[in-house]
């Protein structure tokens, strides 16, 4: 049985991951924060999920539970591991709490390099185990490509993820370990949905308030029409399982937007997007 770690499995891609993989006879050893969450998976899921209890910023309970997957593993390589788990902090980056910006990169990036040391022995780093190297699936974003305004946090993340992505890449060819990039669009995940519940009153005596209420209502807008979470997992399955595969996927609702936005030049996205949030100054 082929067998992939998986964080960030209670909601939203990582759960669609889950979902995705065990239907195609994988087992996926899967992190939850809380004990609710891994009964309410493993009713879900059955005997093919195996949940790991642990937050990705806390070394010593990650590397305790990369022991508790080694045991169970037998003496088997990883086929996976799918660094997921995330958290979007929005806001004005010259209003926001630098702790909230710390909070940002310590789950975003640093907890990837936490799980990443963790689970790579088990992934093939360890040549004693038996089997062929398995792969390193990391979820950045169309935000790590392009930026937006008020989630700056958010997008310096994932622009650090995938240069990350690509150095690690590189550092892992002697070892047979591909890594490969997801960089999904809007997914309606609680990631997009709790925009609503985002808390912009701290901002009401700045310039930014009219533009983030607006930008409010589009982060609404793109989980409604954002992408089941079951298409981000099997897109994961692609990267997981593709004899040729790519080093990055980009799976979007909108793919000939995130087409313009690549590839029109900056200053024009620039004023496209301040146009439509009103960031642009007058008799621009």
């Amino acid at each position: 049985m082929r067998s992939v770690v998986v964080t960030g499995t209670s909601t939203g891609i990582g759960w669609g991951t889950a979902k995705v993989l065990i239907a195609h006879g994988f087992r996926v050893f899967g992190s939850v924060r809380k004990t609710a969450d891994a009964e309410r998976l493993s009713a879900e899921f059955g005997d093919r999920f195996v949940p790991l209890l642990f937050d990705v910023t806390d070394e010593a309970a990650v590397k305790a539970a990369a022991a508790q997957v080694r045991v169970a593993l037998n003496g088997e390589k990883l086929a996976g591991l799918v660094n997921n788990a995330g958290v979007a902090v929005a806001g004005p980056l010259l209003e926001l709490p630098l702790a909230e910006f710390r909070q940002q990169i310590d789950i975003n990036l640093t907890g990837v390099v936490i799980t990443t040391q963790a689970f790579a022995p088990l992934v093939g780093a360890d040549r004693t185990l038996k089997g062929e190297p398995g792969r390193i699936v990391n979820i950045s974003s169309v935000g790590g490509k392009n930026a937006v305004p008020f989630l700056a946090p958010y997008a310096a993340s994932k622009f650090a993820l995938e240069g990350l992505s690509e150095s690690l890449r590189r550092e892992l060819l002697p070892l047979g370990i591909d890594v490969i990039v997801v960089a999904p669009g809007a997914v309606a995940t609680a990631i997009w949905g709790k925009a609503e519940q985002i808390d912009i009153t701290p901002y009401l005596n700045t310039p930014y308030i009219k533009a983030l209420e607006r930008m409010r209502g589009h982060m609404l807008t793109l989980a409604k029409q954002g992408l089941p979470p079951e298409r981000l997992g099997e897109a994961v399955l692609q990267a997981l399982t593709a004899p040729g595969p790519k080093v990055r996927y980009t799976v979007t609702p909108q793919p000939f937007q995130d087409f313009l936005v690549r590839t029109l030049p900056k200053r024009f996205v620039d004023r496209m997007i301040g146009g439509r949030l009103g960031l642009l100054p007058p008799g621009k």
